[in-house]
């Protein structure tokens, strides 16, 4: 008995190298091959980021990010999935390949460009300044003394250590897990002001009907990509390939006019 079961310890060990081995080759994939291997793209968000990405009345992810990724997705033959994700761990998350790419509104920054491949900008944005309508603060030197809310993780914290001169007037910057958080404590009187995405703005100033505005003064202009792991290079630069294709045919213009009402894409232009 006792050498029938070390037959089969060792026959099961042998087994579960080989799986390892075949695992480990897997693994070892990168980019175009490595998506199309396993047939799935599994996109890296923060679920409250709208209108690029968040859940609807039906707890569904929807946006304009989620729409443009999934006629990506379409066109390389492989399944989307949209994999929500602690904003401030986002690199980390790709890193560990719990993610295949960084797509919510993602800002182009040269620090990030030094540690992840981008596709080329696909929209304009820019860090603007939510106040209450019924504040007295109307410009960016009226907000001395101010506390302000910011997204962890967001490029709104970087455009304000940017602006060392706003930096220098305000009392301090508190992080928030999301902007829709931020929002509301802007409401009951927290912070006096909140720094995000333009296009976020606009559209939780529409939709929530609050009692917003946007300053008229920005802090930083950017553009968004999608990012992914350096290794993945071919695989950014296909995405960007099938976008500039999908402005060609008119697919982008037709998902930004539905989210936007008109056509603010810049990729393939």
């Amino acid at each position: 008995m006792k050498k029938i079961i070390t037959v089969i310890m060792i026959i099961l060990a042998a087994f579960a190298v080989f799986a390892g081995g075949s695992s480990e080759k897997k693994s070892n994939l990168t980019g175009v091959a490595y998506i199309e291997n396993k047939g799935t793209f599994i996109l890296g968000l923060d679920d409250s980021f709208p209108p690029m990405g968040y859940r609807d009345e039906n707890n569904e992810i929807v946006g304009f990010d989620i729409d443009v990724a999934r006629e990506v997705c379409n066109r390389l033959g492989v399944k989307l999935i949209c994999q929500p994700i602690d904003w401030n761990a986002k690199e980390q998350e790709l890193s560990l390949k719990q993610i295949d790419c960084i797509w919510n509104g993602f800002t182009i920054t040269e620090e990030r460009k030094q540690a992840l491949a981008f596709t080329d900008a696909y929209l304009k944005n820019a860090q603007v300044v939510i106040v209450k309508s019924s504040s007295s603060i109307n410009s960016l030197s009226d907000l001395s003394g101010a506390k302000i809310g910011v997204q962890a993780g967001s490029t709104a914290a970087e455009a304000i250590d940017d602006t060392p001169e706003f930096k220098s007037i305000i009392s301090s910057v508190v992080e928030f897990k999301d902007n829709l958080t931020a929002l509301m404590d802007l409401e009951i009187g927290g912070c006096q002001a909140v720094v995000m995405d333009l296009m976020v703005a606009n559209y939780a100033i529409k939709e929530s009907g609050k009692d917003f505005r946007i300053l008229t003064e920005s802090l930083a202009e950017e553009e968004y990509g999608v990012g992914f792991r350096l290794a993945d290079k071919d695989l950014a630069d296909k995405v960007t390939s099938i976008m500039i294709d999908m402005a060609e045919d008119g697919t982008m213009a037709e998902i930004s006019t539905k989210w936007f009402g008109a056509d603010i894409s810049t990729i393939g232009k």
